[in-house]
């Protein structure tokens, strides 16, 4: 078969996800063979749920999906589930199969070198024997593209796949991906990554729940997509004026009877279908609205000490000594790569048990979970963030959450049952409703549309509270005030 044909082909597909949520509506769009693509559309759209559509998880409506014989399709998943947490390594990767493989490890090796995560040889087996839970939030991401590549497929379908990944990390999957030789798409808000590799993008419009397809490379077709977007605002902005001057001759030709009451009947006429034929414009340029987290009151001076600290060499847990002093108003990073404890070390902050740790007394924690397992999946967003509010005022829960994009139907949602973006956006609301003194952020940025970050940015910067972060995003960093940085890698005193 050509590298021209069409590998998979959705036609005339509609799927909808409940009755209020329609994700596509006679959608058509074509996948080539050897293609690399990007799927783009804002948070909650449906992008992994067009590739639950692609794996046969789920099944469509109305229409077809038509996929090339033999054609063997593997995900990369955004988080691992948590039934899968309790799961060893090598049970991890026997999940992937359908049927067992009695000679597993050779492929297990060979997929954890390709994501560099490659044990010493004294650690290999009891290394797959540890209990995929055990390791990094980075870690995990290595392990969940390791999963689809074991399978040797056709089709690699890639869901957020740089989140939690340090810089090295992007870089061993970036150049990875650009000798890869088969079906690639990618869902990822990472620009730069992208641009590196994809060579044309899917598009989830939401107005009109169809899959626009655009050749080039991600900023090429972002800038297409803007350029369209501004289009359509100037030709709905010059429409409008027309229609109300057209307006304005209609009421003067009203008041003068005769003739002209008939002309301005037309006219009603006329008016009621350029209405029709305004365009909607598309909402990816809409971002959540600036922001601000108040810190609680009476917050004393000295927020945290910390003089020693959990960390991981070599796979094996140390505990090294620092000397970190965090007042009120100062924004502490924590860095070091994928391993090395630094999601261990936010949770046990988080929960008052780090070793080494002091918190001053009355100091209210908001925790900002990578994984978010400090939200209740069966809860609905509105019960979330009204348990948030000191002061139980739907009418302020709502303006709040409306600020993050958080309305309609999406507030009488489970929580389990969003998008990773937008249960981020939860977790942000939530956190403005909390008003902590102390504020632990573990990735923040994973899953999170790039428009809103530089708003984020910007409340994070003017927290005026203790803040500890944890990013990989150098871009993100660099827009808020950092006071401190503790290198995890460069503590070199163990204690016994």
């Amino acid at each position: 078969m050509s590298k021209s044909a069409g590998l998979i082909v959705f036609k005339d597909a509609s799927y909808e996800h409940d009755a209020t949520k329609p994700i596509l509506k006679e959608a058509n769009f074509i996948v080539r063979r050897g293609a690399k693509l990007t799927l783009m559309g804002q948070n909650g759209a449906g992008k992994s749920t067009l590739f639950s559509l692609i794996t046969g998880q789920l099944h469509l409506d109305d229409g077809d999906i038509n996929i090339q014989p033999r054609t063997s399709i593997a995900i990369a998943r955004q988080i691992i589930p948590r039934d899968e947490l309790e799961l060893t390594l090598r049970e991890f990767f026997e999940k992937c199969f359908k049927e067992k493989v009695y000679d597993i490890d050779p492929k297990i090796d060979e997929v954890l070198e390709i994501v560099n995560m490659v044990p010493a040889d004294e650690i290999k087996e009891s290394f797959k024997e540890r209990k995929v839970g055990s390791f990094s939030g980075g870690q995990q991401a290595r392990f969940l593209l390791a999963s689809a590549l074991i399978q040797n497929p056709d089709v690699l379908l890639l869901d957020e796949p740089t989140n939690n990944l340090d810089q090295a990390g992007i870089e061993h999957l970036t150049n990875f991906l650009k000798e890869y030789r088969k079906t690639v798409i990618v869902i990822s808000h990472d620009a730069d990554f992208l641009n590196s590799f994809t060579e044309g993008v899917l598009y989830l419009n939401t107005q009109n729940r169809q899959v626009e397809q655009y050749n080039g490379n991600y900023h090429a077709v972002l800038k297409e997509i803007t350029a369209r977007v501004e289009r359509e605002k100037r030709q709905n902005a010059q429409m409008a004026k027309q229609i109300q001057a057209d307006k304005d001759k209609i009421n003067y030709f009203a008041q003068k009877g005769g003739k002209m009451r008939k002309i301005a009947k037309k006219m009603r006429a006329d008016i009621a279908e350029s209405e029709d034929n305004k365009v909607d414009v598309r909402k990816e340029d809409k971002t959540i609205r600036p922001f601000t987290i108040e810190p609680h009151k009476d917050i004393p001076l000295e927020v945290l000490k910390l003089t020693s600290v959990k960390v991981i060499k070599n796979h094996v847990p140390k505990q090294a000594e620092c000397d970190v002093v965090l007042k009120r108003g100062e924004h502490l990073q924590i860095v070091g790569p994928n391993g090395i404890g630094k999601t261990t070390l936010l949770e046990s902050l988080a929960g008052g048990h780090a070793t080494g740790e002091e918190i001053a007394d009355g100091v209210k924690i908001g925790y900002y979970r990578q994984d978010f397992s400090n939200l209740d999946f069966d809860k609905t967003v509105f019960e979330t963030l009204m348990d948030s509010m000191k002061k139980k005022l739907e009418e302020d829960m709502r303006s709040v959450a409306a600020g993050f994009l958080l309305f309609g139907d999406v507030m009488r949602s489970r929580v389990g049952d969003l998008s990773e973006g937008q249960k981020g956006l939860v977790a942000f609301a939530k956190l403005k409703m909390e008003e902590p003194g102390l504020l632990i952020l573990d990735e923040p940025t994973n899953h999170i549309n790039f428009r809103h970050i530089p708003v984020i940015a910007q409340a994070l910067h003017d927290y005026k509270g203790a803040m500890i972060l944890v990013s990989h995003v150098p871009e993100f960093v660099d827009q808020i005030r950092i006071d401190q940085v503790l290198d995890l890698q460069k503590l070199k005193k163990f204690k016994k």
